[in-house]
This record gives structure tokens, C-alpha cells and sequence, in this order.
């Protein structure tokens, strides 16, 4: 039977079980043990003769508000907005710069952007497609096993949010081929999701943690769906047949996806489609959903369970309409699968990445369930000649990871009429100044030209596979902000990689922002399609905070934003959710002019 016990006295447990080497596995993203990690590492720093490796993925923490900006907006909402989710002490002290020689932590995907610059974590990163992630992992040999668990009325466990990696190293030491101690934290906030997959008997967990005081789960704020992101969304719904495959991702561009869906089910993109100024191409499929779709994904996310229970998402597939790997998102996400009837949360079933992420293994049925497969991925800037940047700086900088996007894209080649879609907006602002994410060239790809496929910005879509490299080039530029088509074009014709006659006609030059918002305005598209924590102040707030944000250290950029400041005025309560109604000193007047023109220059 398992043990119950103290925090301190399991990790005391854990050395002597393993001699003081501890090699742990630990699950990426929500699936973290947070007050046993606390206590292991922290027995571990005390102790120098044990040692500590780590391997794990996306340690969850809250956005840094080091800046006073951040810290005037995040700081007195954050419990609202992220949960009471408690921090990890490994994670604190990488950041600090005091983690103990003994203990060290790698990490296959990183919380994107939060490592820019920490060269302990830069070193430590390990490259890996999320279904090698597990080969890397059982190479090391792990001999401890730490999750959140669910608990169920039989008094047995669910891996719930974390069955990606875990459901695999469990059924190996069923097997006899791995060898490790399992060490559970017991938390109720987590969906019990109990399909066979998911599940593990109490003698299966050697120690086992339950305080009855379950921390908050970490909340994954949803981020204003704008123009851009909209646009994206209404071109790849075009794309996504009845009674096919869907796979999305999370964050601004999958909650659009979502949205546009529901819209073709109620009947509403077809006049949406018809006012599109840009170039069109051949994918029409704008009718409401008969059949249904069908998802397969590594990660259950918001915009999945929304068009679930909207019944498109309903197609079966061996009693399931959904079969994921892992979840992390906002805690309306967390209740409501929480609170879905039994009948319906038995049809998403929690599965490991080596069942989503891979055709391997019971190949067959795989194809016949995966028809027609739309696997729909963000990515940072593609090239003109469509090599896609997903993870990594010019300079290096592991900004995220590759997770299981070449999977995916892996997939759509091998499946008969599968299709991998990369999506990204046509342009990003950096030091107060706009730029293409649509490149000639990059030192890094994630996904290499040889699998070009669909590419989709704001502009329209661009079907790559197979072609040509000057017809990949002609379909990129189509997609490309007007504004850098001219210089991206003359260095393709100065490689000799397009006819020097080319040119781009009249309607293709009408990629603009004021083209793309003149389309949708009339529609009124919502900026939180599905919610959001913040109220009505802080929406407000956010489409500024993200222009300050862009202007950065360019001094001037921000003096312009100072300078519209100083003759206009946000409408009240702007100024006061920052405390900056009533500014004392030079540097706070600054702020809040700059905050007042920042607002000025969205609206």
C-alpha cells in the first residue's frame, strides 16, 4: 500500500531509497509535484554528499514583473489571473544564480521566452522532438517518478493533466524494463480524467503525499485574439474538411482557429470569406459541420473542449472524440472538465505522445481514424523559400522548444491527405520598430524546407508542398506585409531563384494592416473569443501595455509615445488600475504619459 506522509519525510525517503544519486523525471507542465519538488530540493541543497538531476519540461511560473509596468498591472490581479500557484524552488534559484553544484535540471521545452538569457538553462536545454523525448529519458535511466495525481472513488489515481511520458515509463515498469520509485502529490483541483490510460492502482505509487490542502492549479491567462490573429483563424478554417482531423495549439492563434470553426457551424464565415481583400486561393470549405471532426493532439487545449461542447469536435474514434496527451490552460478550462457529465468525458481520453504524436504502433487504425488531417502550429518567422523558426533566436536563444510540432508536420507527410499548417502574423513590432516575419534566410530552422507545406498569415495561405522553389517563393510573398515584398523580392531574384520578370500585381501589394482591418471591422470579431480573467479595466489596459512593451529601449519610440501623451488623456480608471492617476517625480509623470499615448495609439 502506499505511504502517507510529510513533504520532508518522503524526500528523506527518496534519498535513502536511492543511495542519495537521485535521477528524477518530472512531467512537464501542470503534472509537477510542486511541494515535493520543493522538499526534495531543498533536502537535497542541505545535503552535499546526495546529488539531483532533473529532467523535465515547461516549469510553469508567473510572468516576471520585474519591470514596473508589469509589476503596477500583474501584481496586485496575479492570485485572479494565475492562481495561488505555488513557485519552484529550483527554478528561483537558477534565476538567482544559487543553485547548489548538486543539483542540476534539463529540460526538453521551456516556457517560451522566460530562459532568454539564463546560460545555465541555455546550456542545459536538450533538443528533442517530444516522441524522442521519452527515448532520451528512459536512457537516462530515471529511478524516480514524481507526479500531481487525481484521485478516484476507487482509490486508485489518475495521471490526469500528464499522461504524455508517465503512461509509457508506468506501463514499461509494469513490463519489468524500468525500475524506479513513484512518488505521488495528491491534488483535487485536478480533472479526474480516468480512461484505462490514465489510470494507476494505489500500490502502484510507493509514496504518496495528501495534505487536503491542494494548491492552485496554474492558470494560463488568455491573450487579447487580435486582427491578425483573426484573420489566420478564418484562413485555416477554410482548410479543414467535415469529418476530418483536427489538431491546434495554444494561445491567441488556436482560440482564433476555435472561433472561426464556430462561426462556420452558425452559418457566419462564408460572408466573412466573400469580404477578404487579399488573394484567394483554392480552399473553399466553408459549410457547417454533418459529420463532425475528430481530434488527435498532444495538447488538450481551450478552443478543443469549446468546439466539443459545441458539438463540431464530435466524430468517433473507438468511443472517443478526443484522444490527447497533456493540459495545461486557465482555470475555466479546469472546471468545466471537471464538471463535464461522465457520458462526455468519457469520449476525451488522455493518451501518451507516443499514441498522438506518431503513426507507430497499431499503424493501420491509426490512418483509417486520422482522415483528412489538419495539424494546425504557431511558429516565430518563416523563410521565403517556407523553412519555419519555431524555437530559436538568430542568436541562439532557446526561446521554447520544438515539442512535438515536427511530429505533426512528420504526420501530415505520411498520412494520404494530411496537411501540416504553420501559422504566424506577417509582422512583429521589436524596439519600436515593425518587421517581416517572413525572412530570406535564418541561421536556425525548426521544420526544414524539405517539409514546406501550408504556411498562413494574416494575408492568406500559401500551399507549398511540392512545389518549386520559385512558385514557393511567388506564394510566399502573397502572404508578406506589403511593406517588405519589395526587398524580398529583389534578394530571390538576386540569388537567381525567380524569374526576373516577376512582379507582384496590384492585389497582391494590398497586404496591410489598414487593408486588414478595414475587412474585419465590420464584423465586430470579439477580442476574448472564449473569456478571460481580466476585467474590463485590464482589457483596456492590455492593447497599450503591449505597445510599451514593443518600444522597449528605443528612446524614440517611447518619446513619441510621451509626446501623445502629454495631449490626450485615457478614459478614467486607466491610470488609476496602475497607480498612475495621481504621478509624483519626473520618472512617473513619464509613465503615465507614455501609458496615456500607448492607449491613444490603439484605438
Amino acid at each position: 500500500m502506499a505511504e502517507t506522509a510529510t513533504a520532508e519525510t518522503i524526500a528523506a525517503d527518496i534519498i535513502k531509497r536511492t543511495g542519495g544519486d537521485i535521477r528524477l523525471a518530472l512531467p512537464l507542465g501542470l503534472g509537477k509535484p510542486v511541494t515535493l519538488v520543493n522538499a526534495l530540493t531543498r533536502a537535497v541543497a542541505e545535503r552535499p554528499d546526495t546529488r539531483l538531476s532533473i529532467l523535465t519540461a515547461l516549469t510553469l511560473e508567473r510572468p516576471d514583473m520585474s519591470q514596473d509596468m508589469a509589476r503596477r498591472f500583474l501584481e496586485p490581479a496575479a492570485d485572479r489571473l494565475f492562481g495561488a500557484y505555488p513557485e519552484l524552488d529550483y527554478a528561483r534559484m537558477i534565476r538567482a544564480g544559487d543553485l547548489p553544484a548538486n543539483i542540476e535540471l534539463s529540460e526538453f521545452f521551456m516556457l517560451a521566452g522566460r530562459w532568454i538569457g539564463v546560460p545555465q538553462a541555455q546550456r542545459h536545454y536538450i533538443p528533442a522532438n517530444y516522441t524522442h523525448a521519452y527515448d532520451v529519458l528512459t536512457a537516462w535511466r530515471p529511478n524516480v517518478l514524481m507526479q500531481l495525481l487525481a484521485p478516484l472513488d476507487d482509490g486508485g489515481f489518475s495521471l490526469s493533466c500528464n499522461t504524455d511520458i508517465s503512461a509509457d515509463l508506468l506501463r514499461e515498469r509494469r513490463a519489468g524494463r524500468q525500475d524506479f520509485v513513484m512518488a505521488g502529490e495528491v491534488n483535487r483541483n485536478l480533472p479526474p480524467m480516468d480512461n484505462p490510460e490514465a489510470t494507476l492502482t494505489r500500490n502502484e505509487v510507493q509514496l504518496c503525499l495528501d495534505t487536503g490542502q491542494d494548491f492552485d492549479l496554474f492558470s494560463a491567462v488568455k491573450r487579447p485574439v487580435g486582427a491578425a490573429e483573426h484573420a489566420i483563424g478564418l484562413h485555416v478554417a477554410r482548410t479543414v474538411p467535415d469529418g476530418g482531423t483536427l489538431q491546434i495549439g495554444i494561445g491567441a492563434i488556436g482560440d482564433a482557429v476555435a472561433h472561426a470553426l464556430m462561426l462556420r457551424q452558425a452559418g457566419k464565415a462564408s460572408a466573412l470569406h466573400a469580404a477578404c481583400p487579399f488573394t484567394q486561393d483554392g480552399y473553399t470549405e466553408d459549410t457547417p459541420f454533418d459529420k463532425g471532426l475528430y481530434c488527435v493532439t498532444e495538447m488538450l487545449v481551450d478552443g478543443i473542449l469549446r468546439l466539443f461542447e459545441a458539438g463540431i469536435v464530435r466524430r468517433d474514434v473507438d468511443g472517443a472524440a478526443i484522444h490527447a496527451g497533456f493540459f495545461v490552460d486557465c482555470r475555466d478550462f479546469y472546471a468545466r472538465l471537471r464538471a463535464l457529465p461522465r457520458k462526455d468525458r468519457d469520449r476525451i481520453r488522455m493518451m501518451p505522445v507516443s499514441f498522438t504524436n506518431q503513426l507507430y504502433g497499431d499503424e493501420p487504425a491509426k490512418r483509417a481514424a486520422r482522415r483528412h488531417a489538419r495539424f494546425v502550429n504557431s511558429a516565430m518567422k518563416a523563410t521565403l523559400l517556407g523553412g519555419i523558426v519555431s524555437d530559436i533566436t538568430s542568436g541562439a536563444q532557446e526561446v521554447s522548444g520544438i515539442g512535438g510540432q515536427f511530429n505533426f508536420v512528420e504526420q501530415a507527410f505520411a498520412l494520404d491527405d494530411g496537411r501540416s499548417i504553420l501559422t504566424l502574423p506577417a509582422t512583429r513590432q521589436s524596439g519600436g520598430r515593425t518587421v517581416s516575419n517572413i525572412l530570406w534566410e535564418h541561421p536556425h530552422e525548426s521544420v526544414p524546407r524539405a517539409y514546406r507545406d501550408i504556411v498562413v498569415t494574416e494575408y492568406g495561405i500559401a500551399d507549398l508542398r511540392g512545389q518549386r522553389d520559385e512558385v514557393a517563393i511567388e506564394r510566399m510573398l502573397r502572404i508578406t506585409d506589403s511593406r517588405f515584398q519589395d526587398a524580398l523580392l529583389d534578394k530571390a531574384k538576386a540569388c537567381g531563384k525567380i524569374d526576373p520578370a516577376f512582379e507582384l500585381s496590384e492585389t497582391e501589394r494590398r497586404n496591410t494592416p489598414e487593408a486588414l482591418k478595414n475587412w474585419l471591422r465590420p464584423f465586430d470579431l470579439p477580442d476574448f473569443p472564449f473569456g478571460s480573467d481580466f476585467d474590463q479595466i485590464e482589457r483596456a489596459i492590455l492593447p497599450a501595455l503591449g505597445v510599451l512593451s514593443d518600444a522597449g529601449k528605443n528612446r524614440i519610440a517611447l518619446a513619441k509615445l510621451i509626446c501623445a501623451g502629454l495631449i490626450s488623456k485615457p478614459p478614467a480608471g486607466i491610470l488609476a488600475r496602475m497607480g498612475l492617476d495621481r504621478p509624483t517625480g519626473l520618472r512617473e509623470r513619464a509613465m503615465a504619459y507614455a501609458l496615456s499615448g500607448a492607449y491613444r495609439s490603439r484605438r
